[in-house]
């Protein structure tokens, strides 16, 4: 539905895409993901026909993002992420007045605001005025605009910036919902987020693909060693000392301080877990936590870019 090939741009002398190149299979939610200043947002702008690109081939559906780019924007839903939304008009004559300029046909034009709000749960709020909602509607209105005229392709910006656990989870289930339905670029901060959402991955950093992936298998890819997060009740140097006589223990990490309860972060050539336990309790100690610990996405995150870095 989206590929995307040897994309580059340029301000000046100052680079900010590199020969990106990735695919987003139809029905597809793709998160894209980076540091700020990274290139995500130039991607997008160019997918979106906002921007023209240095070098390299977009298509979305086919046709080319700068050869075609009114057939290119009938396909497409977009949300950036400041919403551009006109906060003097009630949400219904907002979304209606979006319907026309996308060329939404008059017939049947009303049946597919009441759909949209519906999908967007905005009913309640049809008649208010947008600019007296809360931030979380106002992104709800924002979503609504970019899915009136029924396009092939969403692509959100930051589509929860701002808003509260509560509006995250459901903006996430409403993403996750049109799974199948459309294609998705999906660009967040928020990495849980993208690892219950989305079903690829591809992270950029400093203008450049530097993986991509299933979450899980990014995730995989980058476990390791083993990790070992165990709370202790017993002095310091004494327990940190005899952690690192166990065969197998690479490096111990320490949270705390004196003879109370310290946290510790041990990383393992093998899984140490029982014979951990067999000398802290042989040594009288309080053994209060010991649970292996799993490498999140948002770790996988930091390594790769870090490395990049380097």
């Amino acid at each position: 539905m989206i590929e995307v090939k040897g994309l580059s741009k340029s301000y000046g002398a100052v680079p900010a895409l590199r020969d990106v190149t990735f695919r987003v299979k139809k029905g597809e939610i793709l998160g894209f993901l980076g540091p700020n200043g990274a290139g995500k947002t130039t991607t997008m702008r160019i997918l979106t026909c906002f921007l023209p690109a240095s070098a390299g081939t977009a298509t979305v559906a086919g046709y080319d993002v700068w050869e075609e780019p009114l057939e290119v924007k009938q396909r497409i839903g977009y949300l950036p992420e400041n919403v551009p939304l006109y906060t003097d008009m009630p949400v219904e004559t907002y979304l209606s007045f979006v319907a026309e300029v996308k060329g939404v046909a008059v017939k049947g034009r009303g049946k597919k605001i009441k759909e949209v709000m519906k999908q967007c749960g905005l009913t309640d709020v049809a008649r208010r005025y947008i600019g007296n909602l809360s931030k979380g509607y106002r992104q709800r209105v924002g979503i609504a605009q970019a899915l009136v005229g029924n396009p092939q392709v969403l692509i959100l910006d930051e589509p929860t910036i701002g808003l509260d656990p509560k509006q995250i989870v459901e903006i996430r289930q409403m993403i996750k919902g049109l799974a199948g339905a459309k294609t998705v670029i999906l660009s967040t901060h928020i990495l849980p987020e993208v690892a219950m959402t989305c079903d690829r991955v591809v992270i950029i950093n400093e203008g450049r693909v530097i993986a991509e992936d299933k979450p899980e298998n990014l995730i995989a890819q980058r476990q390791g060693a083993f990790r070992i997060s165990v709370q202790v009740q017993g002095p310091k140097k004494e327990v940190m000392a005899s952690i690192k006589g166990i065969p197998g223990a690479a490096s111990i990490t320490a949270h705390g301080k004196g003879t109370t309860a310290v946290s510790y972060i041990v990383e393992s050539t093998e899984d140490i877990r029982q014979e951990l336990a067999k000398k802290v309790v042989h040594k009288g100690w309080g053994l209060l936590e010991l649970r292996p610990e799993r490498v999140s996405l948002e770790d996988v995150f930091m390594q790769l870019v870090t490395e990049e870095k380097r």
